[in-house]
């Protein structure tokens, strides 16, 4: 399937969720906010959460400082 990231095109198989995008983007162990068609995804659902062929996800990723 073709799905957007971050305004990429990219191509990923078929009951991609978002836990398994955040994976392929070295991202899964990293405090991140996940929106998919201008819908956040809460973390407790990135699991559970399938994508689908024409997506536009955006990924944040969060940085502490001081």
């Amino acid at each position: 399937m073709e799905i957007t990231v971050n305004d990429k095109p990219l191509t990923l198989p078929a009951d991609t969720t978002v836990k398994d995008l955040l994976m392929s983007l070295n991202l899964a162990d990293r405090p991140c906010a996940v929106e998919v068609n201008k819908q956040v995804v809460p973390k407790r659902d990135h699991q559970s959460h399938k994508l689908s062929d024409g997506d536009k996800i955006e990924v944040v990723t969060l940085i502490g400082g001081g």
